[in-house]
């Protein structure tokens, strides 16, 4: 089974620039061996934090990349973050072991510290409020199982070529929302998202 599928592809500002595995590509049929290593980058945008959004990943595997991209009109910077994580481990068809390098300490204290006190408190926190984000972190969580990640900080704008990158094509997916949709409909769907988080 190849490392990597073709599914959770989300997102209307979709990106994908596919690398090739030895004898096939991402999604081909040839067999490798389990728990492969690879490293993963990636990071999330928004402008007006909540507005238009977008989110990057950048798989690293065997001198191979593969890069994905997506955005949403009304989201926020947490969510993005969240959803590109969720993206880069979506298309793994096999358990890796993975070096996960991300900006967002939102992303990485949440799921190494605080997530299981949140699944332990019914996804409450300590304070007996529902978690934000939920949703998105349950699907982290579901996805995340069978592989072996060491999820890593680093320092945003500091040069780190697959931040950068991640960076620019989150970037690229917010501005591909604003092409997308007019200021009149990105101002409509944010009022829906602010009613439905507030």
């Amino acid at each position: 089974m190849a490392a990597f599928g073709k599914r959770g592809l989300a997102g209307a500002a979709k990106k994908i620039r596919s690398g090739s595995c030895p004898g096939g590509s991402f999604s081909g049929s040839q067999t490798i061996h389990p728990m492969k290593s690879l490293t993963i980058h990636s990071d999330g945008a928004c402008q007006g934090n909540p507005g238009p959004g977008g989110w990057a990943a950048l798989l690293n595997w065997n001198g191979r990349a593969k890069e994905l991209s997506g955005g949403e009109p009304a989201t926020t910077n947490n969510r993005m973050e969240l959803r590109a994580a969720i993206e880069a481990l979506r298309i793994l068809r096999e358990p890796c072991r993975i070096e996960f390098f991300t900006d967002s300490e939102y992303l990485r204290n949440g799921v190494t510290r605080w997530i299981k006190g949140w699944k332990a408190n019914g996804w409450q926190t300590r304070k007996e409020l529902p978690v934000k984000n939920s949703d998105l972190w349950r699907e982290l969580d579901r996805l995340r199982e069978g592989h072996r990640i060491d999820w890593k900080w680093l320092k945003g704008h500091a040069g780190h070529p697959g931040n950068e990158r991640c960076d620019l094509l989150a970037r690229e997916a917010v501005a591909g929302m604003r092409r997308q949709y007019g200021p009149d409909q990105l101002r409509e769907m944010l009022r829906d998202f602010n009613a439905q988080v507030a």
